[in-house]
């Protein structure tokens, strides 16, 4: 995500570090061009020119002109007013005193309301709530059904009265439903449309007054560009609108949403869409926003998915393995596993500070390649994947026909596997490599 601008802020501030002292002048050219970088990321124009007029301000004072690193006090500056321009802090979903708590999302048509609607529900469902989705969009075709298998994904209960009952009635029959039968949270998929109008704002302002929702969640695409903000500002207009779901933050976006929904509504980006599955939907932090975009990685969201996905008692386990050498194939398969569980590859490897921008842009992680090796190690016994010492010539045929793979790819893990073992020795011996401090297990993640 915000390969371009990044790419492009970056260039901007790498003519700073060329330079051992800054001049006003370097300042003010150095200004231009970050100017240009946000204008072409579809950044709202008003936005662009309080930006750069906060970093001049900043930059020109005496914390730059006479530091010994002013490259760096510049980059600090830049990441200060991006966190500042996109909220300063993260903005949680409001939970209602008393359940249940009301989440009605709007926007157009396209934008992924309905499976955002999900995403969260899902999201929520992990942290022991129990959610209801609700069908009020009873005008695109299927919609209702999609709504019904989002659910059905997810194990989540789905509202439905048909494409008959008004979206007004249903939205105030479901929350009266999730009152009685104990959901503490309910989702309102709502109807959208290819533009805004009146008919579509009436009816959206009736359900408001009928349900008083604790939360109105505007859902925007953001590979729209500017005109994700037009959208964002009309709804909130007509109908003050709590937050904003980003979505399509994995595609091709400039950015320039991300970076001017907040400043122009007041309202906060309250969760991102990165990318189609169920589970890809991040809360959004505007400082961490704020290092990806500068090319710093992103440790503490990367934290959060390892923790989420791996679990406590199997790492314990795993880092004893290593401190006795015991590590075999199925403990390498089920690190895969929990991999996996963490999402997209090339996202996770985005997060990581020192990958600069576009640096993964021509360098496609082989996700297939991963599945290859796990099907090699599913297809070996469990003696073989115990001690692989024992996997002879006859053995490797016989793994790479069951796998659907060749030899020379069972070789090829088996080797990778060694090496991973001679390194997982060194880890477990500190005294050795002078690196790990005595008696406890360091992992240079």
């Amino acid at each position: 995500m915000f390969q371009n601008l990044s790419e492009k802020l970056n260039l901007a501030i790498k003519k700073f570090r060329s330079k051992g002292k800054l001049t006003e002048a370097d300042i003010k050219a150095g200004m231009r061009e970050i100017k240009l970088a946000l204008l072409e990321a579809d950044v709202n124009y008003k936005v662009v020119r309080e930006f750069v007029n906060a970093v001049s301000a900043r930059a020109l004072g005496h914390e730059v002109l006479e530091s010994l690193l002013p490259a760096q006090q510049i980059v600090k500056i830049v990441s200060d007013e991006l966190t500042n321009i996109m909220g300063q802090t993260q903005s949680k979903l409001t939970i209602a005193p008393k359940p249940p708590t009301t989440v009605m999302m709007v926007g157009l048509q396209g934008a992924g309301k309905t499976t955002h609607a999900g995403k969260l529900a899902g999201l929520y469902k992990k942290q022991g709530k129990r959610p209801l989705l609700v069908a009020c969009d009873i005008y695109r075709p299927a919609a209702i059904k999609q709504l019904e298998v989002v659910g059905e994904k997810l194990g989540i209960p789905v509202f439905s009265m048909g494409d008959k009952v008004s979206p007004v009635r249903i939205a105030g029959e479901s929350v009266a439903y999730a009152r009685r039968e104990g959901y503490d949270m309910v989702f309102l998929d709502t109807a959208g449309r290819l533009h805004i109008d009146e008919e579509l704002m009436d009816e959206l302002r009736a359900i408001k007054a009928k349900v008083n929702p604790t939360e109105i969640l505007l859902t925007v695409d953001a590979m729209i560009g500017q005109d994700a903000v037009n959208v964002a500002e009309s709804f909130n207009n007509l109908l003050d609108i709590t937050g904003v779901i980003l979505t399509k933050l994995d595609g091709d976006t400039r950015g320039g949403a991300a970076l001017s929904v907040r400043h122009v509504t007041g309202k906060p980006i309250k969760f991102v869409g990165t990318g189609e599955k169920l589970d890809a939907i991040e809360p959004f932090h505007p400082d961490r926003m704020a290092s990806r975009i500068l090319g710093m990685g992103d440790v503490f969201s990367l934290i959060e998915k390892a923790e989420a996905a791996y679990d406590s008692k199997k790492a314990a386990e795993l880092e004893k393995k290593i401190r006795q050498q015991t590590f075999t194939l199925e403990d390498y398969l089920d690190q895969f596993s929990q991999l996996k569980n963490m999402g997209d590859l090339e996202q996770l490897m985005g997060m990581m500070p020192g990958v600069k921008p576009g640096a993964l842009k021509d360098a496609k992680i082989d996700e297939k390649m991963l599945a290859r090796q796990e099907a090699i190690i599913k297809s070996m016994t469990m003696q073989e994947r115990i001690n692989p010492d024992i996997i002879g010539a006859s053995r490797k045929r016989r793994i790479a026909r069951g796998s659907g793979t060749s030899v020379e790819e069972v070789n090829r893990l088996l080797r990778q596997f060694e090496q991973i073992k001679k390194l997982m020795k060194q880890f477990s011996n500190p005294s050795k490599t002078g690196r790990f401090g005595k008696g406890k297990l360091n992992f240079p993640l």
